[in-house]
């Protein structure tokens, strides 16, 4: 069911015990978003709590408060009265609904999050869901300090490709803007972020000697065995490599997580990949989408190019 930012936050305030989490192979905004949360509804004499059932990406480890994430054992229970959900649906958490029975407050930014069975705030045009939570902390009567500001701005930057992305719009910089004002240092946030292990610069060129080009030109994808995944500690901002290609509109990966298991990430200039995700069992953006094929990687590619075709 939809529902108003200002519900959503009276919803907030009504709880006292609230287990917060992101989807799995956390991104940006993932991380940024639960844990600016996290340290408003502290803020707020609340029990506040971030769990995520996945490795998060050592270039997020640098954000404030990332060390008091915690990871869901087998058999752990969390006694909530709330579960807040951010920047997914609820059923890309893994192990984390296995925690608690208390209700769902879903806030969210993907248009292809419909909101089944759960309370939803969801806004597509937002470029980050910590956009959200900026609106939010205003809602709550929550103060932005200079470490929840670091976080929100972390979501943003990292969501619209630090700002060159097509979700870019004018209330995304005013937002941006604020959050510098309130104590980022955006120098600091694209440093930390723009680091890489050996092991990824080597997985970028393993990559790109897999890349193959695809109807005449307009789809190029790249692919990544087990065994390459191995090696990788870190596969973000791969597909930007071959986004830039000229003449391409949809870029894609496919990276094998485990036997017939592939993961895909897709990114577009023009064509909608949210409708190819969610054809194939995932979900996103217009522009920026993915899902899961319980494929090999032949397989894969072969499901895959084929739904794109149809698409473009």
């Amino acid at each position: 069911m939809l529902i108003t930012l200002k519900e959503a936050a009276k919803k907030i305030k009504a709880a006292n015990k609230i287990l917060i989490t992101a989807h799995i192979q956390p991104d940006g905004d993932a991380i940024g978003s639960t844990l600016a949360l996290m340290q408003m509804l502290r803020a707020m004499d609340k029990t506040a709590q971030v769990y995520i059932d996945d490795t998060v990406r050592k270039n997020l480890h640098v954000l404030p408060h990332f060390e008091e994430i915690r990871r869901p054992n087998d058999g752990e229970k969390f006694d909530a009265d709330l579960l807040l959900i951010l920047d997914t649906s609820p059923d890309r958490i893994g192990k984390v609904r296995d925690l608690t029975d208390a209700p769902i407050l879903n806030i969210d930014h993907h248009i292809t999050n419909k909101g089944k069975d759960v309370e939803l705030f969801d806004e597509p045009k937002a470029a980050a869901t910590c956009e959200i939570i900026f609106k939010l902390a205003d809602e709550l009567g929550a103060e932005i300090t200079p470490d929840i500001a670091t976080c929100l701005y972390t979501g943003i930057a990292t969501d619209t490709g630090f700002f060159q992305f097509s979700n870019t719009r004018a209330e995304t910089l005013r937002i941006a803007s604020e959050l510098i004002n309130l104590g980022v240092k955006p120098h600091w946030i694209s440093e930390e972020l723009e680091k890489r292990s050996a092991a990824e610069v080597l997985g970028m060129k393993t990559a790109l000697n897999s890349l193959k080009i695809f109807y005449g030109g307009k789809v190029a994808g790249m692919f990544l065995t087990l065994d390459d995944m191995k090696k990788i500690d870190s596969t973000e901002g791969f597909i930007d490599l071959i986004r830039v290609i000229d003449g391409v509109d949809v870029a894609f990966m496919i990276s094998e997580k485990a036997d017939k298991v592939c993961r895909v990430s897709m990114r577009s200039k023009g064509v909608d990949v949210s409708k190819v995700a969610n054809e194939l069992g995932g979900g996103g953006h217009i522009r920026a989408a993915g899902c899961t094929l319980y494929k090999n990687l032949a397989e894969a590619e072969e499901i895959l190019v084929e739904a794109i075709g149809k698409a473009i």
